[in-house]
């Protein structure tokens, strides 16, 4: 198994507020969050209330409007957009809803990109490892299909084949199994949390789902922007 930083994220006072024309409402406020190598959390709550822009400031898709993330040792607000982006491609994997697989390349094609863009593997170095990776998600069979000859749930293996081919420290899951029916959705979730744990990274996931959730280590909650534990209100 793959030994991880003691601390892999640290979000600390983190806020972020939309500014425009007709002011400015607030969508985090005072945020704190720690996850340590392997463990596995989930945030529920309503539409509207912070999650995803979470997710987006821990992946540094966004820059806060107050306070710090820390990725291992590199702070987000410390580095260049560049910088950013080789942080994200080197130690992080992304799970989205809606898959956003490139369509114009097959499924080894879409795992394999990760590790040509960051540069740890090119060619036919990357190519088998991606194909390692395709047959730990199930679809060792299906490497020259496009996501569009893919039924969702293959869609979805491969965005998580994608997400872990570069042994990332950190997973960032935005409603994974959001566009898949409950069984497909069932089956697909334990393949992240079995792939996740295979390779010791910290998953933290966004979920509507309170039965998804209870099966992480711990669930935490997003109300108004604010987080609190599981049973809080």
């Amino acid at each position: 198994m793959t030994t991880q930083p003691s601390t892999v994220l640290e979000c600390r006072s983190l806020g972020f507020a939309y500014r425009g024309g007709a002011g400015s409402a607030t969508v985090l406020n005072a945020v704190d969050l720690t996850l340590s190598g392997g463990e596995r959390v989930a945030i529920v709550g309503e539409s509207g209330s912070g999650k995803s822009t979470l997710l987006h400031l821990a992946g540094g898709l966004e820059r806060p409007s107050g306070g710090t993330v820390r990725i291992a040792d590199s702070e987000l607000g410390a580095l260049s957009e560049r910088e950013r982006t080789l942080l994200r491609r080197q130690r992080m994997g992304i799970v989205f809803q809606a898959f956003h697989l490139i369509p114009t390349l097959t499924a080894l094609e879409n795992v394999a990109l990760p590790l040509e863009l960051s540069g740890t593997a090119r060619g036919a170095e990357a190519r088998a490892r991606a194909g390692v990776q395709l047959e730990r998600v199930g679809l060792a069979d299906k490497p020259d299909r496009y996501p569009e000859q893919l039924s969702g749930g293959e869609q979805q293996r491969v965005a998580i084949a994608r997400a872990l081919v570069h042994r990332p420290i950190l997973i960032l899951a935005d409603e994974p199994t959001g566009n898949l029916d409950s069984r497909t959705g069932d089956a697909v979730f334990q393949l992240l949390l079995d792939q996740v744990q295979e390779s010791a990274a910290a998953l933290l996931m966004v979920t509507h789902s309170e039965s998804l959730a209870a099966r992480l280590d711990r669930t935490l909650r997003m109300v108004d922007g604010r987080l609190l534990a599981g049973g809080e209100a």
